[in-house]
């Protein structure tokens, strides 16, 4: 009896790896091999920078409410620590839209926790 192979389910294996290379330089485009290397160290990246895109924005909100809030005379911390305080329930990402975007919102609220 003739040994089986699943040729279907092989080539379709290899199909998804070289369409995740498609726009790669080289023979990491064609070459199954070198692609899956390629497409497997690609989504470790992804993966990676999934979780590091959060901090970058975090730390990019807290620079920008920084700027506003010496603006206004206050450093963060304090400018936090008065939010917190007086319970307004903003988030970092929303003051710092605020402060970039409506300056008169942002000085209300500092008006409203000073």
């Amino acid at each position: 009896m003739p040994r089986s192979v699943n040729s279907v389910a092989s080539r379709k294996r290899r199909k998804k790896i070289l369409k995740a290379a498609k726009g790669y330089f080289g023979r990491r485009k064609n070459v199954y091999t070198v692609a899956k290397n390629a497409v497997e160290k690609g989504m470790l990246y992804a993966y990676r920078d999934r979780k590091n895109n959060k901090r970058n924005f975090r730390s990019l909100w807290i620079v920008r409410i920084n700027a506003a809030a010496r603006l206004h005379g206050m450093s963060y911390s304090q400018f936090m620590g008065k939010v917190k305080a007086n319970s307004i329930e903003l988030n970092r990402k929303v003051l710092a839209d605020l402060a970039v975007n409506n300056p008169n919102a942002f000085k209300a609220v500092v008006e409203k926790i000073k």
